[in-house]
């Protein structure tokens, strides 16, 4: 297939029910972002499961080198990954295997009971569970070529995200008041016994129900797409062959295309800012503004719904003036409150500049993907994820490292957001000399658009 032949494949309009089904994945993969992975079965971990481990090595650091080894393997294989997932047109093959595997690993924690013994078990399947998810988002973010056309990749990527976020919304509160909430020896409303952990073994059971339920739709209403023949050799190269290839590919975009490898650096330093901000928050809400312990879960929720809201909301905005408009608005507005936030004390104004703060999380976060999306080379979408993903994990050490270090210069909490303001504030540094990809104007009734030529 030629490369125009390519480029028409990929820009044909999706109907909107492939789009909702390419959302629905992001809706079901919540239950391991946000149910397994941050709030509830990491934290059964470290806190029950491994609360009387013998040693001088405590669980949460066992559960940070374990995680730690998922992302560099994440970070050596995903760019491969995504070159042979193009080359040999399995994209959706792929996205479906990752994903039932990571269904696979979150089914099998409900075998981990509170004992210190069963920890390596369960270090095990959250490191497992978290890689393939991470390399399955490789293909899944490919695939916004698919459903979307340059006139609408935007507003598709941002309700991508929004749906990722109501997703964790909706199931963190099914779990919470279901399984979770309350005191004593049984559970929730469902009255569920807490004997060696089964309210939270059955939540992991729960989320990898929810997970598979909500990841189907994509694999039968977006179709695989035909060999391109974008990557001469990528199909057949062995595992080492693989790396020659990208190094090739790599030398040749540098060459043609330095913006594409100007974004991915640029990208992997805000969106490592971006993480911080969710990782960081509830620390800094009750050590620093006086949050009560049982309104950080209200303040987590609604800061999920401000940036789901926003990324919706940005969708259009990046369709219309391009994704860099989106970010760089969106990266200014964040330092100008994480500044206020630096001045400012007490709860209420906490919720105030926090909440306006997440706001613009979601659009930042959907227009680089975008960003990415329109940048990639037909055919070659999910090579260039791969890397997104990669460089993502190279610098994953930013946010967390200056926080520390501010906080501990400063002998307070509240100089780590200094830190985070610096990472942010260095990838829009980077952003700032990047050509945006250029907005198609949509004629009224239009809903294809033709991508300009640069």
């Amino acid at each position: 297939m030629t490369e125009v032949n390519a480029r028409a494949t990929v820009g044909q309009a999706a109907g909107r029910g492939q789009v909702l089904a390419w959302g629905l994945w992001d809706w079901g993969s919540s239950a391991f972002n946000a149910v397994t992975l941050t709030f509830v079965f990491s934290v059964y971990l470290t806190d029950k499961v491994g609360d009387d481990l013998p040693g001088d090595v405590s669980a949460s650091a066992w559960l940070g080198l374990a995680l730690g080894l998922a992302g560099l393997i994440v970070a050596l294989t995903a760019p491969i990954s995504g070159q042979r997932f193009d080359a040999s047109a399995k994209r959706k093959r792929s996205l479906g295997a990752l994903t039932a595997l990571t269904i696979a690993a979150m089914t099998l924690m409900f075998f981990v009971h509170d004992d210190y013994r069963d920890l390596w078990l369960g270090l095990v399947l959250l490191a497992f569970a978290s890689a393939c998810f991470e390399l399955a988002n490789v293909p899944y973010n490919a695939m916004l070529r698919q459903v979307s056309t340059p006139a609408t990749v935007g507003r598709v990527s941002g309700f991508g995200w929004a749906m990722g976020y109501f997703g964790g919304i909706f199931l963190l509160l099914i779990c919470y008041f279901g399984f979770i909430a309350g005191e004593g020896d049984n559970r929730g409303l469902l009255g569920v016994p807490t004997d060696q952990g089964l309210n939270i073994r059955l939540v992991a059971v729960l989320a990898a129900v929810w997970f598979a339920a909500f990841a189907l739709p994509v694999l039968f209403a977006v179709p695989e797409l035909p060999r391109t023949g974008a990557d001469p050799g990528a199909a057949n190269a062995g595992f080492l062959g693989s790396y020659r290839v990208l190094w090739r590919d790599l030398r040749e975009l540098g060459r043609i295309d330095p913006r594409t490898v100007g974004f991915l650096v640029a990208s992997a330093v805000f969106r490592d800012g971006l993480a911080g901000v969710f990782t960081f928050g509830a620390v800094l809400a009750v050590r620093v503004y006086g949050i009560a312990d049982s309104d950080v879960l209200l303040f987590g929720i609604a800061a999920n719904v401000v940036a789901a809201l926003g990324a919706v909301v940005a969708g259009r905005f990046d369709d219309r003036n391009g994704p860099k408009v989106v970010i760089v608005v969106s990266l200014s507005a964040m330092l100008v409150c994480g500044l206020a936030l630096l001045v400012v004390s007490g709860p209420l104004m906490f919720w105030i500049f926090g909440l306006l703060l997440t706001v613009f999380v979601g659009p930042a976060q959907a227009a680089a993907r975008s960003f990415l999306a329109r940048l990639a080379p037909p055919g070659r979408e999910g090579q260039l994820f791969g890397l997104y993903t990669t460089t993502g994990r190279a610098v994953s050490f930013l946010a967390p490292s200056l926080f520390g270090a501010f906080a501990w210069l400063f002998h307070a909490d509240r100089a780590g957001i200094v830190g985070l303001l610096i990472v942010l504030a260095a990838g829009l540094a980077m952003l700032l000399p990047l050509r945006s990809p250029r907005p198609v104007a949509v004629a009224r009734g239009d809903a294809e658009g033709v991508r300009p030529a640069e």
